[in-house]
């Protein structure tokens, strides 16, 4: 008598392909280069639509000049525009970080919010940004970060139907143990990097391959 094997549970799957990830990249880690959470802050609100490599190349002279909230609520804002102009709307990005940290200063003290809801109140930030934030600067798992890599694998690996972010965290939160959450986006990311990139993944060379329903797919598109 033959006996059909049941396939797992989506939950399953997020899990297992969370193991593989950490495997794969053990000392994954948030690739922008800061050193209090303001810094981690500013650069986060640059790194959108810009690579976290471009972002590091800009930031040694944005933080030498400006080290702090309370340095960068004063700056010039065409010396700040100037500063982060390689990191693409860089004017908006400019006015956002002035703003943010003129906030920070005036309503929390010259520090960073460690709540979800005080950091969302800040201007230039969305959930992604205090994601990473409280991730890497207090610690705190409050949601899963999703940018262009996590929406774009979550989706090939079938874990989401939704193209909104907060819809797909919400999706993620769901399938993954909260101490995981940070950890799922920081190995997702690396993953897209390296084998899952948006026009040409690498789905011969993916250890994640038979767990994906797009890998058998002869053209998976970003």
């Amino acid at each position: 008598m033959s006996v059909t094997r049941k396939s797992p549970s989506k939950k399953q799957q997020a899990r297992e392909i969370l193991a593989r990830l950490q495997r794969l990249y053990p000392d994954a880690t948030c690739s922008l280069n800061y050193s209090t959470p303001v810094q981690l802050l500013v650069a986060t609100i640059l790194s959108a639509q810009c690579t976290d490599e471009r972002v590091n190349k800009v930031t040694p002279a944005l933080f030498s000049r400006f080290p702090d909230a309370a340095s960068l609520a004063i700056a010039d804002l065409v010396e700040l525009e100037n500063l982060v102009r390689s990191t693409g709307f860089y004017r908006n990005k400019a006015k956002n970080i002035q703003a943010a940290c003129r906030m920070i200063v005036t309503e929390f003290n010259c520090v960073v919010p460690n709540q979800m809801e005080q950091l969302l109140k800040l201007p230039g930030v969305a959930r992604k940004t205090a994601n990473v934030v409280l991730a890497h600067a207090y610690g705190i798992n409050a949601g899963v970060t999703v940018d262009t890599h996590v929406k774009r694998l979550s989706d090939r690996l079938g874990l989401t139907k939704h193209t909104d972010p907060v819809r797909i965290e919400q999706d993620l939160m769901e399938l993954l143990p909260q101490p995981d959450w940070e950890n799922w986006s920081i190995s997702l990311i690396y993953h897209g990097r390296a084998i899952c990139k948006a026009r040409s993944p690498a789905c011969v060379a993916c250890e994640l391959a038979d767990l994906c329903p797009t890998a058998s797919k002869s053209v998976v598109t970003g």
